[in-house]
């Protein structure tokens, strides 16, 4: 019952300007830090993790967002 209840939750979230995350909205869990094609979008060119209010996540992926990127960064992944 719980796991619905935070599905549901889940696909509530939006950010302070009213977009829906995009995590949310693909209805994905876990950010795998291998899926670099996904990750280099909340990237800048500089290599700096994008703000939520310009990407558009929830609190709770960027959180998640933020530790798939440093991954990727300490292997070599990303810059």
């Amino acid at each position: 019952m719980k796991s619905i209840l935070k599905l549901a939750l889940c696909y509530i979230r939006q950010t302070s300007n009213g977009v829906e995350c995009y995590f949310c909205k693909k209805n994905i869990q876990e950010i795998d830090f291998k899926d670099i094609k996904t990750i280099s979008r909340f990237v800048s060119g500089l290599g700096k993790i994008r703000a939520k209010k310009r990407t558009g996540v929830c609190s709770k992926h960027q959180r998640k967002l933020a530790k798939a990127i440093k991954r990727a960064r300490h292997l070599r992944l990303l810059p």
